[in-house]
């Protein structure tokens, strides 16, 4: 199995290397970073990818948001998410997108290598394996109506909710109009808002905004 591997760390990045070429496979890329891993695994087309979730520049979640950058490109990318953290923010919307096999898993809870390469193989063949920490954190956020937000979508929402219009967002956030109607019609989506009146879900986001 052709492979890309991305972790900041290096004594990981080298041993996931060593620990996969022993199990047979080929390391075609090793990175550092949210877009090395995004360039390696559109130009490499691996069978599989694993990535850290926290990586440069603010060790937030750079790795999930080049997961799902990757999803949108190639739909079918088979993408193992290997971290010490449950971050959630865009686990959501690389769960729901494309067609390909992901798994989450937290490295202190990979105890057996057999069963975590038997977990990889699953993902590279389309299958679904998340951590029982990670599930219980996303059906978690599901009880609350702003769970499904990025931070980003939840700056565009308290802006909204201060009664600023796409273009004053815009210039608040240092991003483009276009960018704004973006994430404001992502945001109507995830609260299930439903395209009858644009400002009618405009006001009812602000609503459910300001109750939690």
């Amino acid at each position: 199995m052709r492979l890309v591997v991305a972790d900041d760390s290096v004594l990981l990045r080298e041993g996931l290397q060593l620990l996969l070429a022993e199990a047979g496979h080929e390391v075609v890329a090793a990175v550092g970073d949210g877009p090395a891993y995004v360039a390696a695994v559109l130009d490499l087309r691996p069978d599989a990818s694993i990535v850290d979730v926290r990586m440069p520049p603010s060790h937030t979640d750079e790795g999930l948001r080049a997961a799902v950058e990757v999803r949108r490109t190639w739909p079918e990318a088979r993408i193992m998410v290997l971290s010490q953290y449950v971050e959630v923010s865009y686990a959501d919307d690389l769960l729901a997108s494309g067609e390909g096999g992901t798994g989450y898993l937290l490295k202190d809870r990979v105890s057996d290598v057999d069963d975590f390469l038997r977990s990889l193989d699953s993902v590279a063949e389309g299958g679904t394996v998340l951590d029982p920490l990670v599930v219980q954190q996303l059906m978690g956020r599901r009880r609350d109506p702003l769970a499904g937000l990025t931070p980003r979508e939840l700056e565009v929402l308290a802006l909204m909710a201060e009664g600023r219009s796409n273009a004053s967002i815009a210039e608040a956030l240092a991003v483009t109009l276009g960018g704004v109607e973006k994430h404001t019609q992502r945001i109507f989506a995830k609260l299930g808002l439903l395209p009858d009146d644009a400002q009618h879900r405009r006001v009812q986001a602000v609503i459910r905004y300001l109750r939690v």
